[in-house]
C-alpha cells in the first residue's frame, strides 16, 4: 500500500544537470520514468504538486506541468479533478513483491514456541506510559545519554529484580540492551577480551543462537548434555570452557529446573575454573505448580551475567533487555554497547520504567499467568482425550510443553503430516546441537494460540501424536 501523505506536498528526490547539454524537460521526464519503473514510486503513490517540484528543482512550473502532461499521456501517471497526480496502475515495469514464505499460511492452530500472547499486549497501558513520559521527561533525556541505559529504567529494573528474582542488582551494574541476542553477543565479546576461548551451552538448548554469537565473538561453542536435573556439570567440567550459557529457572526447552545440588556445583565450577555463567532468565515470570526459583546471579554476582528481556512478558517487538553485570565487567560491557549502537531507545526505556513502577506491569503479568494457566489446562485436557498415552513434560512453568512421541514415530513425518492438516508443530531436533530427530519429541508452544485453537488443533492430529495414523481426517 502506498503511503498517504498529509495535505502538504510530499518530497521527491530528483536531479537535473544543467551542464549536460540535455533539455531539462527531457531529463525530468527520464528521471520520473526511472523512478516509476524501478519501484521508487509505487502504484497509487502521490507526486509533488507541479508548483512544489518546480520550486525544489529550480525549474519553471510550466516545464514541470508539461512533463507531467507527457507522462499522463504515456500512461505513467493518472489524475482526477481535485485530486493529486499519482502513479498509474500497471505503470511500473518492476514492483516490490513479498518474498515467498514471508506470509505464513493460515492454520487451525500454530504451536510455535517462544511467542507470548500478542493479542494481550497492554496497548492502552503502554500508550498511557508513553504519554506520561512524554509530558514530563527532562529535555536532556533526548540526548544520547548513558550507554548503560536510562537511569530511570536501571533503577526500576534493579528494584524489580531484587524483589521478584532475588537478584543482587545495583543500577550502576545494569546495562540495558536490545534483547537476549544482543546481550549474549556483548557478554561473549567481553569474555573473549578476558581470554575466554570456549563457551559451553545446554544440549538441547539454543545451539543456533549461541553458536552465532560465539562465532561473532571469536569463541568456540561446545554442547553439554542436559538431563532431568538440568545441565550435567561433570560433563561441563570435562570441557575446556570458561563460560557457559544456562537457563536454570526453566531450562529451554526441556522445562526442568536446575536441581539445588547442580546449582551449587555449577557455581563451584565457575569459581574453580575462573569462569563465568551467562544466565538466561527468559520466562521465569510464569509458573504454575512449583515454588519460585531465584536467580543464580543472586548466589554469585561476581561470576554470573544475568540476562533478561520483556520479549516473553510483554512482546518481542519492544527489543528491550538487560544485563546484570559483575562489577568488573560493567564498564567493558557498557563500552561494547556504546560501540555497537550508542544505546537502546530512550523513550521506550522510560515508558517501560513507568509501566513497572506504576504497578501496571505486575497487573499485566498476573493477567497473563491466568491466561497461560487456562491454556495449559486446555492443552492437557485435549491431549488426554485425543492422545491419552502421550507423555508430556515441562509444564511447571512458562508457556510450552514437551510431548514425547512413540519410539517408532518419525518427528519430521509427524510435523509434515500435521502441516497437511493445517496444524503447526515444531520438533526438538531444532534444539539439539546434532539436529538428531531421535528421541522424537515436539515442543508445543501455547502462548500465542487460543483455547479454542488448542482444542481444535489437538483433535485434528491426535492420531499422529500416538502413532495411530487414521485413514481419513476427522
Amino acid at each position: 500500500m502506498p503511503p498517504e501523505w498529509s495535505s502538504s506536498s510530499p518530497d521527491l528526490l530528483l536531479a537535473v544537470d544543467r551542464t549536460s547539454g540535455h533539455p531539462l524537460r527531457a531529463q525530468l521526464e527520464h528521471a520520473l520514468r526511472d523512478a516509476i519503473r524501478n519501484g521508487r514510486l509505487q502504484v497509487g503513490e502521490r507526486l509533488p504538486s507541479s508548483r512544489e517540484l518546480a520550486r525544489a528543482l529550480g525549474l519553471s512550473r510550466g516545464l514541470v506541468q508539461e512533463c507531467y502532461a507527457q507522462l499522463l499521456a504515456e500512461g505513467y501517471l493518472v489524475t482526477r479533478p481535485g485530486s493529486a497526480t499519482r502513479v498509474a496502475g500497471g505503470a511500473a515495469a518492476t514492483s516490490v513483491t513479498v518474498r515467498p514464505g514471508t506470509i505464513a499460511p493460515r492454520l487451525l492452530a500454530d504451536f510455535r514456541w517462544g511467542v507470548p500472547d500478542l493479542r494481550s499486549f497492554p496497548v492502552q497501558d503502554w500508550v498511557r506510559a508513553m504519554r506520561e513520559v512524554a509530558s514530563h521527561i527532562p529535555t536532556e533525556e533526548f540526548d544520547y545519554g548513558d550507554p548503560r541505559g536510562t537511569r530511570a529504567l536501571r533503577e526500576v529494573l534493579a528494584g524489580y529484580l531484587r524483589r521478584v528474582r532475588a537478584a543482587v542488582a545495583d543500577p550502576e551494574h545494569v546495562v540495558v540492551c536490545g534483547g537476549y541476542a544482543q546481550g549474549l553477543g556483548l557478554a561473549l565479546r567481553a569474555l573473549a577480551d578476558l581470554g575466554v576461548r570456549t563457551v559451553a551451552f545446554e544440549d538441547p538448548g539454543s545451539p543456533a543462537t549461541v553458536t552465532a554469537a560465539a562465532t561473532a565473538a571469536g569463541v568456540q561453542a561446545v554442547p553439554v548434555p542436559v538431563d532431568e536435573l538440568g545441565i550435567d556439570v561433570r560433563a561441563l567440567a570435562a570441557t575446556d570452557a570458561r563460560a557457559v550459557v544456562v537457563t536454570p529457572a526453566h531450562q529451554w526447552p526441556t522445562g526442568v529446573a536446575l536441581a539445588p545440588a547442580r546449582r551449587r556445583a555449577l557455581i563451584d565450577w565457575a569459581r574453580d575454573r575462573d569462569a563465568f555463567i551467562i544466565e538466561d532468565d527468559y520466562d521465569a515470570e510464569f509458573r504454575y505448580d512449583r515454588e519460585p526459583v531465584g536467580l543464580l546471579q543472586g548466589l554469585e554476582p561476581h561470576r554470573v551475567i544475568g540476562l533478561g528481556t520483556v520479549s516473553k512478558s510483554l512482546a518481542p517487538t519492544l527489543r528491550i533487555g538487560w544485563m546484570i553485570c559483575p562489577p568488573d565487567l560493567t564498564e567493558p560491557l557498557a563500552e561494547l554497547k556504546h560501540r555497537s549502537d550508542r544505546g537502546a531507545p530512550g523513550l521506550d526505556q522510560h515508558a517501560l520504567a513507568r509501566l513497572i513502577e506504576s504497578g501496571r506491569f505486575d497487573r499485566h503479568l498476573r493477567r497473563m499467568r491466568s491466561t497461560y494457566a487456562a491454556r495449559r489446562a486446555v492443552l492437557l485436557t485435549a491431549l488426554s482425550e485425543h492422545a491419552p498415552e502421550l507423555p508430556v513434560t515441562g509444564l511447571a512453568a512458562g508457556f510450552h510443553a514437551v510431548a514425547h512421541l512413540p519410539a517408532d514415530t518419525g518427528e519430521h513425518h509427524v510435523i509434515a503430516a500435521a502441516r497437511a492438516r493445517e496444524v503447526g508443530l515444531y520438533g526438538m531436533s531444532a534444539c539439539r546441537a546434532s539436529h538428531a530427530g531421535a528421541p522424537a519429541q515436539l515442543v508445543l508452544g501455547f502462548g500465542n494460540v487460543t483455547e479454542r485453537a488448542i482444542t481444535t488443533g489437538i483433535a485434528a492430529i491426535g492420531d499422529l501424536l500416538t502413532g495411530r495414523l487414521k485413514s481419513t481426517r476427522t
